[in-house]
């Protein structure tokens, strides 16, 4: 009998790389729980307190349109800073990227936490605001695009569905996380009027949270996270924007176009407008508050799942599916909601559902999107992908003001979300099946 002998130095490279691998999707996951930390905060945390930085005399409507742009002006950065750090992440690499973007977007959270109010400065407040969240969006669209092809470069192959349903954990992860903070902080400090304690400073402490998750983050790539393998052995190219815009990546960027444009549409359709909308149709925070946090918590477990179901049957099926689910579900359990608004228990049980399948595309759309382009511009290519396709369903609230000339406003959610899943539905159908192709 023979025995095949080991040689431990390829047993210890082993060890090495799956603690990399390891390290480097922790960092992706806390990353991106900061990532839609930061972007949720005004969506949830600010909503109750939008009269600070307004006059009194602003309405409901006005109020939630305010919150709402505050929330969408940081879309709108996200694809400028994707431009911007993607090259970087392609030329420098995906480690030192993600720890300036992260320290960019720790100092713009925490100077949030300090602004004055509209008694004090007047609207230089809330433009005061909307210009820290814009710079903020700009550092978060360099986050994601450079450490989420970090992970998913030491993911291997049969594994990166899971990766990628992972690393978005942060998104329910986040949301259920400031639902909570922001639930206890109304509990101990009522809102109600600029001159409440929520609307003065207790707005502030889901905020101050955010910078020190923010903070842990940079501590934990500085310290433990390692630079990925591939891009360290890869031949750099000088100019990875101008070869990421030939026609061999048009293809590929025109995909990622219409089913990012997808998922942006159903979530702000949902998880965007959530809390604003029905805070003006009169339902009380605490039960919107529930309900969100009752779909939040089981995408966060359920996300894994979906990813590994992607990786089992094909990314395009799972996004099919999940296009449909939001225009035969989701649409018709909002308009539900809408409806039976004054019945606390029919909306809280429609709501989450609502947004627990927008959630879920998010569980798919990272290995989607980056095994369509080579390493060479992997960094701006996913980050571009992912970014642009927010800046049209970035501006929802106003769509939702043209659309109230030709119906309801209070339903206009509904056309979005329903645009949202037929564009998931398109870009599922014109996919290639990349799950089994090699990253390097």
């Amino acid at each position: 009998m023979t025995h095949e002998a080991t040689d431990p130095s390829d047993a210890m490279q082993d060890a090495e790389q799956k603690t990399h691998a390891r390290k480097a999707l922790f960092a992706a996951i806390g990353g991106f729980f900061v990532d839609m930390f930061d972007v949720y905060l005004p969506a949830i945390a600010l909503a109750p307190a939008a009269v600070y930085f307004l006059p009194e005399h602003a309405s409901e409507i006005e109020q939630a349109t305010f919150a709402a742009l505050v929330f969408a002006v940081s879309l709108v950065g996200r694809p400028l800073g994707s431009l911007i750090f993607g090259s970087l992440g392609d030329r420098v690499g995906r480690r030192r990227t993600t720890i300036i973007v992260a320290i960019g977007f720790t100092v713009c959270t925490g100077l949030i936490a300090l602004m004055p109010g509209y008694s004090t400065f007047g609207f230089a407040g809330a433009i005061a605001l909307v210009v820290l969240r814009l710079l903020d969006g700009v550092f978060l669209g360099g986050e994601y695009t450079a450490a989420n092809p970090l992970a998913m470069e030491y993911a291997p192959t049969h594994r990166r569905g899971l990766y990628g349903g992972l690393i978005h954990i942060g998104f329910p992860g986040a949301l259920a996380a400031i639902t909570v903070i922001t639930m206890l902080t109304l509990a101990a400090f009522p809102a109600g009027g600029a001159d409440s304690p929520y609307a003065v400073w207790g707005w502030r402490i889901p905020f101050v949270m955010g910078f020190i998750f923010s903070l842990g983050v940079v501590f934990y790539y500085v310290r433990s996270v390692p630079e990925s393998e591939i891009w360290t052995k890869m031949a750099k190219v000088e100019r990875p924007l101008a070869t990421l815009f030939t026609r061999a990546n048009t293809g590929a960027l025109g995909l990622a176009f219409i089913v990012g444009s997808g998922a942006w549409l159903t979530m702000n359709a949902s998880v965007g407008v959530f809390s604003g909308h029905f805070q003006q149709l009169g339902v009380s925070t605490s039960v919107i508050n529930g309900a969100i946090l009752t779909g939040a918590i089981p995408a966060l477990v359920t996300f894994p799942f979906v990813g590994e179901a992607a990786q089992r049957f094909g990314r395009g099926k799972v996004i099919g599916t999940l296009g449909l689910l939001n225009v035969v579900v989701a649409a018709p359990l909002f308009a539900l909601a809408v409806a039976q608004k004054n019945d606390a228990l029919v909306f809280w049980v429609s709501g989450a559902v609502v947004l627990y399948v927008a959630l879920l595309i998010w569980a798919v759309i990272t290995p989607f999107i980056i095994e369509m382009f080579p390493p060479q511009v992997r960094s701006s290519g996913y980050g571009i992908a992912y970014s642009f396709p927010s800046i049209l369903p970035a501006f929802y609230t106003y769509y939702m003001l043209w659309l109230s000339g030709l119906m309801d406003y209070n339903y206009t959610p509904l056309v979005l979300s329903i645009l949202g899943g037929a564009c998931l539905v398109i870009g599922a159908l014109a996919s290639r099946d990349l799950r089994h192709v090699s990253m390097e």
